[in-house]
C-alpha cells in the first residue's frame, strides 16, 4: 500500500467517524436545552459563566468564554465569560501551595456567586480537578454543566446537566465539543438579543 493511499485512508476514515459522530448527537437535544436555558437565564439575570478544562479541553474554555465576552455571530453586548485555565501565576500558585487537583476549585471558591453556572469539559468525565470544581460550585449554589465523552465518567455526579458525545475517542469528543459549544454561543447570542430588542423597544415607548 502506498503511503498516499494511507494517507487518504486516514482522511476518509476521519471524516466518516466525525460525521456519525455529530449525527449521534441528535440524541443529546434534551440535554443540549437545558444547558442552553440555563445558561440564557444565567447571563439574563447579570450572572457569569465559568469554564474549565485541561489540554485540548482548557483551550476549548477559552475559545468559549471569548466567544462571549467577544462576539459569536449577533451584535450584543459583552457577556460574564471567563476561562479558569488561562491565569498562569494562579494556576502555578495553586498547584505549588495546594495540589493540581484544587487548581480550578480554588478559582471557583475565589470567583463565583450563586446563580453562576460552571462549565466543566473532560473527554473522560473523570479529570479530579475539573470534577472538584464541579463539585464547589454546587457548594456554593451555582449550577453545573459538563462536556464530556460516551461514559459521562465521574462528572455526571456533579452535573445538573451533562451533554455526553457519543464517543471514547478524545479527539472526536472534543471535535463535537466545538459543535456544541458553537450551538449553546448561538442560543446565548439569540436571547441577549431578543432581550436587548426588547429594552431598546421599551425605552422609545
Amino acid at each position: 500500500m502506498s503511503p498516499s493511499s494511507n494517507l487518504a485512508g486516514v482522511f476518509h476514515d476521519a471524516l466518516t467517524e466525525h460525521v456519525n459522530i455529530i449525527r449521534r448527537l441528535a440524541g443529546q437535544q434534551d440535554a443540549f436545552t437545558s444547558a442552553a436555558a440555563l445558561l440564557s437565564s444565567c447571563v439574563l439575570r447579570g450572572n457569569k459563566i465559568l469554564w474549565c478544562g485541561n489540554g485540548g479541553s482548557a483551550a476549548d474554555a477559552q475559545h468559549f468564554a471569548a466567544e462571549l465576552v467577544g462576539r459569536f455571530r449577533r451584535p450584543r453586548g459583552a457577556l460574564a465569560s471567563i476561562a479558569l485555565t488561562t491565569d498562569t501565576s494562579v494556576l502555578t500558585a495553586v498547584t505549588n501551595d495546594f495540589s493540581f487537583e484544587q487548581v480550578f476549585a480554588r478559582q471557583v471558591d475565589a470567583l463565583c456567586q450563586p446563580g453562576d453556572v460552571v462549565v466543566a469539559l473532560s473527554t473522560s468525565g473523570n479529570s479530579g480537578n475539573v470534577c472538584a470544581a464541579l463539585h464547589r460550585a454546587r457548594e456554593l449554589e451555582a449550577f453545573t454543566i459538563a462536556m464530556t465523552g460516551e461514559s459521562g465518567g465521574r462528572l455526571v455526579q456533579y452535573a445538573d446537566v451533562c451533554l455526553s458525545v457519543p464517543s471514547k475517542d478524545p479527539a472526536r469528543i472534543q471535535e463535537a465539543h466545538t459543535v456544541l459549544g458553537h450551538m449553546l454561543c448561538d442560543c446565548l447570542d439569540r436571547a441577549m438579543s431578543m432581550e436587548e430588542e426588547f429594552e431598546a423597544a421599551g425605552a422609545v415607548l
